[in-house]
């Protein structure tokens, strides 16, 4: 029965047309796949399972600077669409070059990206071929952990087709399917002994489905436990949060991939006006970033015939049920599973996913459910080393200890509301900081408590913030040790430019402006006060350039020197302080990095 699976697909599907294709005979061997983008153009096979290979060949995944050395294929394979309809997916296989040092087999982790975008350069596999992949820090990281990475790129992006973006259940059986296709890749030598999933956005969408219908669809498959973050678990629900607003792109993006996905069911072509048409090509041609700031704030009724607004489309019944039938919560996840959301996230709106939580807990399933302070980009990032720590315990066989009752209160959303603009919000962000003074040649560190507050907005390319140093004493040998008690007073707010292009790339050119003062000096508890302070704010230049990633990774790093002015009311020590303190060639390092998580 197993091998009329493909051909009883076809013809449920009406799909029998495809026969008159050229079909090539399924074998035990793998075939290797063509050069350029011949491959996403895989042969019509007569017969097979879900998960298998159609073919494969070498790739070249480019991971970004200090990335671990990987081998890797593109892969093209068989799975299943929402509809139960045979599909052909393509993919990305990478496995460390470096041997496991683990116990037993490579563990095998399946990566389920967020959105990308809808044109098909945008595929996840072309993306890391070209180095340009936005997840790649999360995908390097993995490989650090020395599993074998596995990435689907969802169906939809073989030649002459359009992703089937956010249709849940063709996503889940891609991402697992990806997993038997790997397996057998000539030389590669993966098993599927133990498999973990790990996805966030529209990855977060894909896991909690796989754990939901991983019992029926993949019921041998080992998964051991899945992280789920930032997951539309709500669809209607989350469809109207992003109608209008910073996200309109994402749901213009699902609404062009459920018609892809269920056809006629999502009428999209009758319901579009004559500038809704023109939209719907522009965002079947662009990727995340670029669809993210072309469409902002955009509402459907913009885009439909009279003007017809999600409040009256969704009464269609056929739109309606699409749109419900992505929903989660309806079945008893069949692994652990660790979820999280960023309380700030202002796009997939953080109830909705607690609401997930819950019920999945009163199905008595195993949760960790954990909450991040940052919106849904920085959140996509500060969350991997704990989303992989958690894998690498299930990986070990360590048990997974739900906290579906913390006692704690149900955390409120703190999105900025849209006006117009995307601003990111870093709120009491860490501020680790050191001063070198160049006279002295001694290094003033600010203390731990000293944070940075910042509305970064990305829309209108502004940042606007201040930096937060408590003040502390340090250490500094003037003629002989001293304790030095400081004060870093931010004079004027810090302010520049801030940008993030269409390639997921930040941008920052600022400066902070802080007076230095010196409160007093002495021994231990033996101070003499001063009262001195630099003449003139000491301007510190805050430059970034670098990938989004590095926001939440907590690697946004502004370096260099600066110059401090002449001291002033320091009485008879004015000129001492002044040579001691001022000057050219001050050396600063500041690194901010979000506050830690709380689990609800």
């Amino acid at each position: 029965m197993k091998n009329t699976w493909l051909i009883q697909g076809l013809c449920a599907a009406g799909l029998t047309s495809l026969l008159t294709l050229p079909l090539t005979p399924l074998t035990a061997a793998p075939v290797l796949g063509p050069e350029g983008m011949d491959f996403y153009s895989p042969p019509t096979i007569t017969a097979g399972n879900h998960g298998d290979l159609i073919w494969y060949r070498e790739a070249n995944i480019d991971l970004g600077k200090d990335a671990p050395f990987t081998r890797s294929w593109d892969v093209a394979y068989w799975s299943v669409d929402s509809n139960g309809r045979p599909n052909v997916v393509t993919g990305s296989v990478i496995l460390p070059t470096a041997r496991w040092s683990g116990t037993g087999s490579r563990p095998v982790l399946s990566y389920a990206v967020g959105t990308h975008g809808l044109g098909q350069r945008c595929a996840p596999s072309l993306q890391l071929a070209a180095g340009t992949d936005y997840e790649q820090a999360n995908i390097a990281a993995a490989i650090n952990r020395g599993y074998a990475v596995l990435i689907t790129d969802n169906a939809g992006y073989t030649n002459g087709d359009t992703p089937t973006y956010l249709a849940g259940e063709s996503q889940a059986h891609a991402a697992v399917d990806i997993v038997t296709a790997a397996t057998q890749i000539p030389e590669a030598g993966i098993v599927d002994d133990q498999v973990a999933i790990w996805g966030y956005s529209q990855g977060g969408q894909t896991g909690a489905w796989i754990a939901e219908i991983q019992q029926d669809y993949v019921p041998d498959m080992n998964i051991v436990g899945i992280a789920a973050g930032g997951t539309p678990a709500d669809v209607p629900y989350t469809s109207f949060n992003l109608d209008g607003d910073a996200g309109s792109a994402f749901l213009l993006g699902a609404i062009i991939g459920y018609e892809a996905e269920y056809g006629s069911a999502m009428p999209l072509y009758e319901l579009a006006n004559n500038y809704g048409l023109q939209q719907i090509e522009v965002g079947k041609s662009q990727c995340v970033f670029e669809s993210l700031f072309n469409f902002m704030g955009d509402e459907l009724a913009q885009y439909t015939l009279d003007n017809r607004p999600l409040s009256d489309l969704i009464t269609i019944a056929s739109v309606n049920e699409v749109l419900t039938d992505q929903n989660l919560g309806n079945v008893k996840p069949s692994v652990p599973m660790y979820m999280y959301h960023g309380q700030a996230d202002e796009f997939i709106p953080l109830d909705q996913h607690i609401d997930l939580k819950d019920k999945y807990c009163a199905m008595g399933s195993n949760i960790r459910f954990q909450v991040f302070p940052s919106e849904h980009i920085a959140t996509q990032f500060q969350a991997a080393p704990y989303a992989l720590d958690w894998i690498d315990d299930r990986f070990a066989g360590k048990p997974a200890f739900s906290a579906c009752y913390t006692g704690q209160p149900e955390p409120e959303s703190t999105a900025n509301p849209y006006d117009g603009a995307l601003i990111f919000t870093l709120d009491n962000w860490k501020l680790d900081a050191d001063i070198r003074l160049g006279t002295l040649r001694q290094n003033v560190i600010l203390p731990e408590e000293s944070t940075f507050y910042a509305d970064s907005d990305v829309t209108n390319r502004s940042l606007i913030g201040t930096l937060n140093v408590p003040q502390f004493f340090t250490r500094l040998n003037i003629i002989l040790p001293l304790d030095v008690n400081l004060t870093i007073d931010p004079t004027l707010p810090t302010s520049g430019y801030v940008e993030l292009d269409t390639s997921g790339d930040l941008h920052i050119d600022g400066n902070a402006y802080t007076t230095v003062k010196v409160n007093s000096a002495g021994v231990g508890w033996i101070q003499i006060p001063f009262g001195c302070r630099t003449k003139e704010p000491a301007e510190f230049p805050i430059t970034f350039d670098g990938p989004i990633s590095d926001l939440g990774g907590g690697n946004i790093t502004f370096s260099g020197t600066t110059t401090f002015s002449s001291m002033t009311g320091c009485g008879l020590f004015n000129g001492l302080f002044t040579v001691l303190m001022s000057g050219p060639g001050q050396q600063y390092r500041f690194n901010v990095s979000p506050p830690e998580p709380f689990t609800y």
